[in-house]
């Protein structure tokens, strides 16, 4: 392997807690980033597990969900503050559906951020879901496990300090790759004909996206960058990976709601640089 130039720190862990998150693939995901870039760029970024883990010199992130951007930003900002408060507030289901009940839109944008990262930490599964008005709607969870520390949540801030946040449709965020730059994309998983659940909001990626990523690909490996896709097995993602190197390999969902009901299952690896594919 390659090592990687713009490698600056240890893995970091990410502050979110977040339903089809790659935290589990993470030494698989990693190992295949054999490559040197001079940038990391992911345009869905989620709770960013990939970036903490790899921690470049330097990037871009960005996500369609505003309020996650925000988050991002306070937590770059703020996180001392920001970790004391959270750490003041009871985690029951009361107080739990107290936070929920608030508009976003009537809080400041240190409270915002407090919001999401409480309902976060202790809603069922870490799913971010909204319903068609765009407000959270997922239920108290009951086995949340313990709080992030402070020490993680400066390190997290250490590492967002390095690199730029785009608030936008993945587009935006794609539109700054450069030559020589790495952009994975994990992208909330459109299947026609079935509802996978993920992470939604008012309009959520559909399979009427897809051929925008496509195109976005052929983008990305025109001017020089490379790039690493995970999709779900599907219609979708054979039509991507037909046009270009790929791998299917077998994952283990964390997204159902009983430990027993989580399978296994098949994501494609798809990339403009075969050497990420190599077998284990």
């Amino acid at each position: 392997m390659v090592a990687l130039s713009n490698k600056v720190a240890a893995p970091v862990t990410p502050f979110l807690r977040w339903a089809g998150s790659k935290r589990r693939q993470l030494p698989q995901l990693a190992g295949r980033v054999n490559i040197s870039f001079t940038r990391y760029i992911e345009p869905f970024a989620g709770s960013a597990c990939l970036f903490f883990h790899l921690q470049p010199r330097a990037g871009v992130l960005g996500d369609k969900n505003r309020e996650l951007i925000a988050l991002y930003r306070c937590v770059r900002d703020n996180p001392l503050r920001l970790h004391r408060r959270l750490a003041g507030i009871p985690r029951d289901s009361d107080t739990y559906y107290r936070w929920r009940s608030l508009d976003p839109d009537q809080l400041d944008s240190e409270d915002r951020a407090l919001r999401f990262l409480y309902l976060n930490r202790n809603c069922f599964n870490g799913i971010y879901r909204t319903n068609v008005a765009g407000r959270f709607n997922v239920p108290f969870g009951r086995d949340v496990g313990r709080f992030l520390t402070r020490v993680q949540l400066l390190a997290c801030a250490t590492a967002l300090r390095r690199v730029s946040l785009v608030s936008g449709d993945f587009e935006e965020t794609l539109a700054r790759v450069q030559r020589g730059d790495f952009v994975y994309l994990d992208p909330p998983f459109a299947v026609s004909g079935r509802r996978v659940f993920r992470q939604y909001d008012e309009a959520p990626f559909s399979t009427d996206d897809v051929p925008r990523l496509g195109k976005q690909l052929r983008r990305i490996s025109r001017v020089g960058a490379k790039f690493l896709v995970s999709y779900a097995d599907c219609r979708e993602a054979r039509e991507l990976a037909a046009e270009w190197a790929s791998r299917k390999i077998q994952v283990r969902r964390h997204v159902a709601g009983f430990v027993g009901d989580r399978a296994r299952a098949y994501e494609w690896l798809i990339t403009d640089t075969p050497s990420m594919l190599a077998t284990d």
